[in-house]
């Protein structure tokens, strides 16, 4: 028992050696989590209109704000460089990074209990096209009261083990606890929600961060890490503070640009925020499997890199990362192109998610497609930005990304009288825009990169996917109707199979035929995959 307590810890607390490693672990989570997710809003429209999802939907967004500040802003970026720098100083380090910890939190009670008493004002502000309907104001600020008590300190402190397992490159635990999250809300929906309706996914969340809270505990007794309740080292505090700022800011700007969103949807009509949701929800899809994955995966070895001093590999990896990213994500926005209605079907085809909302939600999606590279080269490009220490970059560029984006949200459905998917236009030409400065500035402040072997990569990638595409359009609209019944959720499901497995198939033997170079990473996720496997059978038999 006690050397299959000791494999067991060692394979969850293993150290990864490489960004492919750790990325193939988060990457193969977030699939999970992803799929566990889209579950969840399936039966989210079973149980609930698209209408009465507008309440649960909005009175995630000042929760969703709080969270994003601190999380995004304060910790998934910024805590772990310092982290890992505070590792140099042994005998304090734990005094510095909890006096840290505790001066966040402390931070996050009083501004909770600020928004708690301003709901009722600031509610109305932000969803003005509910403003006529007082019951549905009212049930938003309530559920929102009871998200931003019951939620975000059990995720903020989770995150702050995320932060720290991820610091000392160990990715497999925080990488299960948003599915342990997901699901939380599947089973309290399924078993609550004929009793008390909307509560039951609120009450889902609640306890889906208490778990995603308590499943990190562990990381505290295997990372040579001893959390103290003391309010020391306050210079360093202020340092963690002033570094963060900039990146606070950017997600904060970010934020106002999703209320934004949210109230200029509001104005289209009942149900129009959860078709702009659930088609950005799908885009998100790839985005994070590949670019928050390989950004999350980055940042320790990045900071490592800078620290130690080893441009030139900097640089390379750099380079071959985006080249990485961009060999998954081409072909899967060619995909999603051209099956966006029967993913959006097999996704949401619930029984209270009716036909209108379907080919809505698809033209957002169609829309949002044509960022989606581009978008998940960014989650990338900021890490190398906070690797440096520099989050003021990344603050400035996404300013001038999101005042371009409200500015064309506005004139597209204000003035325009465009409906929901116009959000998603705009969406995506800001973050083109947005993602090729960042790009130009970060190339000008590490003295050049190789950017002739990207552009010419990433030319072989599009014109396999673009001919990948073709072919595949044309194999779909010969299966639909003709030899599958898409009127079914299964043949949609096998209709979207065999394009799929055809697409893959040929899009790779185009990327062999044009010498495709980054084809070499799925032979190293195959093997890496197969070490994986290696170990979990040697779990498997010490429990026989």
């Amino acid at each position: 028992m006690n050397s299959l307590l000791k494999k067991t810890k060692d394979f969850i607390f293993a150290q990864q050696t490489s960004i492919l490693s750790s990325t193939l672990i988060l990457s193969g989570m977030m699939i999970l989590s992803r799929l566990a997710g889209f579950l969840r809003h399936r039966i989210l429209l079973g149980n609930f209109t698209k209408e009465e999802l507008d309440i649960f939907l909005a009175a995630f967004r000042i929760p969703d704000l709080v969270f994003e500040i601190l999380i995004n802003g304060a910790l998934s970026t910024t805590f772990i460089p310092f982290f890992i720098e505070y590792q140099r100083k042994e005998k304090e380090q734990g005094r510095i990074v909890s006096s840290i910890i505790n001066v966040v939190f402390i931070a996050l009670f009083a501004f909770i209990l600020l928004l708690t008493l301003l709901l009722p004002q600031l509610i109305p502000l932000i969803t003005p096209g509910f403003a006529h309907d007082t019951e549905k104001i009212k049930q938003i600020i309530y559920y929102s009261r009871l998200l931003l008590l019951g939620q975000l300190p059990f995720l903020v402190l989770g995150n702050f083990l995320t932060g720290i397992s991820q610091a000392k490159k160990s990715f497999l635990l925080p990488a299960i606890a948003p599915l342990i999250y997901n699901f939380a809300i599947i089973l309290a929906t399924l078993f609550f929600a004929p009793q008390v309706h909307l509560l039951a996914p609120v009450i889902g969340v609640i306890l889906g961060a208490l778990l995603f809270f308590l499943i990190q505990v562990p990381v505290l007794f295997f990372v040579d890490f001893q959390y103290q309740l003391v309010i020391t080292h306050l210079n360093e505090a202020y340092r963690f503070f002033r570094t963060a700022i900039p990146r606070i800011l950017t997600i904060i700007v970010a934020q106002i640009d999703a209320t934004v969103d949210l109230t200029l949807a509001t104005l289209m009509g009942s149900g129009s925020y959860t078709i702009f949701y659930l088609a950005q929800t799908l885009q998100l899809l790839p985005v994070s499997i590949i670019g928050m994955a390989m950004g999350q995966a980055s940042l320790p070895y990045l900071a490592d890199m800078y620290q130690e001093g080893k441009v030139k590999e900097f640089k390379n990896i750099i380079i071959d990362s985006l080249l990485n990213i961009l060999f998954f994500t081409i072909p899967a926005t060619m995909f999603f192109m051209i099956t966006r209605t029967p993913v959006v079907r097999l996704f949401y085809g619930a029984a209270k998610f009716d036909w209108e909302g379907t080919v809505l939600t698809a033209l957002a999606l169609f829309y949002f497609c044509f960022s989606l590279p581009l978008h998940s080269i960014y989650y990338f490009l900021t890490r190398c930005f906070y690797a440096v220490f520099d989050t003021r970059t990344p603050f400035y560029i996404s300013l001038g990304s999101i005042l371009l984006n409200a500015t064309l949200s506005i004139w597209f459905t204000l003035y325009l009288k465009l409906p929901v998917w116009a959000l998603a236009i705009s969406f995506s030409i800001s973050m083109n825009i947005q993602v090729m400065v960042l790009f130009y500035i970060l190339y000008k402040k590490i003295d050049g990169l190789d950017v002739k072997r990207l552009f010419s990569e990433s030319f072989r990638i599009t014109l396999a996917a673009i001919n990948t595409s073709v072919l595949t359009y044309f194999l779909i609209r010969l299966l639909d109707g003709l030899i599958l019944d898409t009127s079914r959720t299964l043949n949609v499901f096998l209709l979207l199979v065999i394009a799929f497995i055809f697409f893959t198939s040929f899009h790779l033997f185009l990327c062999w035929l044009f010498g495709t170079k980054e084809l070499y990473i799925i032979s190293k996720m195959i093997l890496k995959a197969k070490e994986y496997q290696q170990k979990i059978t040697v779990l498997y038999k010490g429990v026989e």
